[in-house]
């Protein structure tokens, strides 16, 4: 079943489901940017690793068992009489997220980046946020292009572009593309996205004097929706996360009634 909105689904926002649509988005993307490079270029999925302090989980109270035990390496385990063990210190596991690298196939020279922004990346005060605020600071130190792809109402601006330059230009909208290409005046481009508006195509540059390459975000959004089979996991009648406006809750629910989803 194909998504019943023209563009971005707002109900695919959500905690549950857009963690999966951001690998999966990766994913379509690797395949169709590599299949307009020219040849000397090649899309390569990357992860970004980084623990999040906030993880870490410790026992409030610890609480051991009456009897002694061996620990397995000749010592004892610590015990208080009368209690018994509960719990245990965990260790936060590092988290990954995918984006790509253009790259030239002569010397593995990192040309482009393409980030699709995900929602540890809006989350103030989180290290996901840092740590994405480092690789963009990273990619503009090295003369790397950056293209960012944010489907998220949700949460602080994150684009390298800065927000009050999109606004100016791009007036409102809900989710937007952002280009960064390094060395050159303007460097700055980006297209905004409405929620009724089909999503765009957006060029993708390279090295200087070789044309920039044309991916169309739509289809893969639709593919990623069917093949992720979404449909199954959201539920039109619950409220969206994060809220419409009055004006795109009316418009929301008109579409899914005219695609018989609401009654």
């Amino acid at each position: 079943m194909p998504s019943p909105f023209p563009g971005m689904d707002p109900w695919l926002e959500g905690e549950e489901v857009f963690p999966d649509l951001h690998d999966s988005l990766i994913f379509l993307l690797k395949e169709a940017v590599n299949a307009a490079l020219p040849p000397g270029y090649v899309a390569t999925s990357r992860n970004k690793v980084w623990v999040d302090d906030e993880l870490r989980r410790e026992p409030d109270v610890a609480l051991f068992g009456r009897d002694r035990g061996s620990n397995g390496n000749g010592g004892t385990a610590t015990a208080l009489a009368g209690l018994v063990a509960v719990g245990q210190r965990l260790t936060p596991e590092p988290t990954e997220e995918p984006y790509l690298e253009i790259v030239s196939t002569k010397g593995k020279r990192l040309v482009t980046a393409v980030e699709v922004v995900s929602l540890a990346n809006k989350r103030a005060g989180e290290k996901g946020r840092s740590t994405y605020r480092d690789k963009q600071n990273e990619y503009a130190l090295s003369g790397v292009h950056l293209v960012e792809i944010d489907l998220l109402r949700r949460g602080p601006h994150v684009t390298a572009t800065p927000l009050a330059r999109l606004r100016r230009f791009l007036g409102e909208f809900d989710y937007h593309v952002s280009v960064v290409v390094a060395g050159v005046e303007p460097s700055h481009h980006a297209a905004g996205i409405k929620m009724a508006d089909r999503l765009p195509s957006f060029a993708i540059p390279l090295d200087a004097g070789v044309p920039p390459v044309t991916v169309d975000l739509q289809p893969l959004l639709d593919h990623g929706y069917e093949s992720g089979k979404y449909a199954m996991l959201v539920d039109y009648r619950d409220p969206c996360d994060p809220p419409l406006t009055a004006e795109q809750q009316a418009w929301a629910e008109g579409v899914l009634r005219a695609k018989g989803l609401l009654t």
